[in-house]
């Protein structure tokens, strides 16, 4: 016997399956990956003839609830999907290697089995994406797994709102229509979708039309107008959202939270808190201190180097900012004859008369960047943040570049997504500059461990070929 909602003769077991397709992609995303890992362990160690024993099932345990929930997005392009892939696998590598040799634990497992996991895993998981990639369109935009919706304001917001779920099927929503009280004159070129009424037509529509989202695109400077129409929608079974014309500003971290029973909305805000932060900075003392062991005879060498190529200190102190803009102390190798660190400070330039000729080396091969890994012990620095500039610099840029200061909600960092993305060196333009703060900003939003592991991988490799720096 079907039931039927209290507006209309529609069986809800369609309403089911719309609110169902449309965090279908969302959930896919989260267990796809682990799902993949865990599966590809069983079936190789099948393969190789391997009980599955407690030993097994403990593996599969582990490494379900370390990569649970995954970060597979189906919107993204293919490139990137594959970045995260290799980069989210090796650190897994790395987490469970380092794991089961400190324990002893590895010895449980014949060689070939962890060797065929290593090289399956990432081969059946791009099989399989692609294989959802194109199956779950076609699911999701099936007009019977639509859901409906209505944006209330014809203007940016609600324009840009409506391309974007006809852009992204993975949304899986249908925008019926707008709803304006302005005259036809005063709205934008290229509405997205059909005008349907006034917003006093909104309330009636919604429950003729079976309507199940209403996105409020209104000004904030509206709010009475918007109470009393939200009012005239407590009729209505829909779901409601409001679109703030604050998120027409370059957001950073932008997200809800609350202060006690208060909602408030972040609008510039750190992705380092909470777990995050804790998480950065165990990876930081862990990464910096192993390779400060490492490296402790050729950093040896290298004092040594700089003292004999010229008269002056080893380290080069210079002052920056950091966290919050407060000034901090930046090590380095000293690679010039002068150390400039006072109101003005001329960046280095190609064929600098100051450079040193063992200066020049270890700046391009960026060894002299090496003592800063004790600034990231001390927790001044981090090893992938936006790159720190001198005091001097930080007062003429800010001025000059809207946002330039956003940089230093997170730690200043040794490499930084802006360097591998080919701005590394010097910026003798406005232009260059601009185009670094806005990798710098990118950062910020799209922070996460994988990220920074791939940002490490790929600045070793353009150390071993690049000579942009000087």
């Amino acid at each position: 016997m079907l039931q039927y909602n209290g507006y209309s003769k529609r069986p809800l077991k369609g309403n089911v399956l719309q609110r169902a397709s449309f965090t279908l992609s969302m959930a896919i995303g989260a267990f796809l990956y682990p799902s993949i890992i865990v599966a590809c362990l069983l079936a190789v160690a099948a393969y190789y003839g391997q009980d599955i024993g407690p030993s097994y099932v403990i593996l599969c345990t582990l490494s379900f609830a370390v990569t649970f929930p995954g970060e597979t997005s189906f919107h993204e392009r293919p490139r990137r999907v594959l970045r995260k892939l290799l980069t989210s696998w090796l650190l897994f590598i790395c987490i469970m290697g380092a794991f089961g040799f400190t324990t002893g634990y590895i010895i449980n497992f014949p060689e070939n089995v962890l060797f065929a996991w290593i090289v399956a895993t990432p081969v059946v998981y791009g099989v399989s994406y692609a294989a959802m990639k194109f199956v779950l369109p076609r699911v999701i935009s099936s007009p019977s797994n639509l859901r409906t919706a209505v944006i209330a304001g014809i203007n940016d917001i609600g324009i840009c709102l409506a391309e974007q779920f006809q852009s992204d099927p993975y949304l899986g929503t249908h925008v019926l229509g707008f709803f304006d009280d302005r005259s036809p004159d005063d709205f934008p070129t290229g509405i997205p979708a059909p005008i349907k009424g006034s917003l006093l037509d909104l309330s009636e529509y919604v429950k003729q039309n079976h309507v199940e989202a209403i996105y409020l695109a209104l000004p904030m400077a509206t709010q009475p107008y918007i109470l009393s129409l939200l009012d005239s929608l407590k009729d209505t079974t829909a779901s409601i959202y409001f679109v703030p014309d604050i998120f027409i500003t370059d957001l950073i971290q932008g997200r809800f939270d609350t202060v006690g029973n208060m909602p408030v909305v972040a609008v510039c805000e750190t992705p380092f808190t909470g777990f995050n932060g804790l998480v950065k900075r165990t990876s930081d003392i862990v990464l910096s201190s192993l390779i400060l062991l490492l490296l402790l005879p050729l950093m040896l060498l290298l004092a040594l180097g700089v003292k004999l190529s010229s008269p002056g200190p080893a380290i080069f102190k210079q002052r920056r900012y950091g966290l919050d803009g407060k000034e901090i102390l930046v090590y380095k190798f000293r690679s010039m004859t002068a150390c400039d660190d006072g109101a003005v400070v001329k960046q280095a330039t190609k064929d600098d008369a100051r450079i040193t000729r063992f200066g020049a080396f270890i700046r391009k091969t960026s060894l002299d960047e090496l003592p800063q890994f004790v600034n990231v012990l001390q927790g001044r620095m981090s090893i992938v943040g936006p790159r720190p500039h001198a005091v001097a610099h930080n007062e003429t840029y800010r001025r000059a570049i809207k946002g330039y200061m956003i940089r230093h909600k997170v730690k200043p960092g040794i490499t930084g997504w802006a360097q591998v993305n080919g701005y590394r060196g010097e910026t003798e333009t406005i232009d260059k500059m601009e185009k670094r703060i806005e990798y710098d900003l990118e950062y910020l939003r799209n922070w996460s461990l994988s990220l920074d592991f791939w940002i490490i991988i790929k600045t070793a490799l353009i150390i071993a070929r690049d000579r942009n720096a000087y």
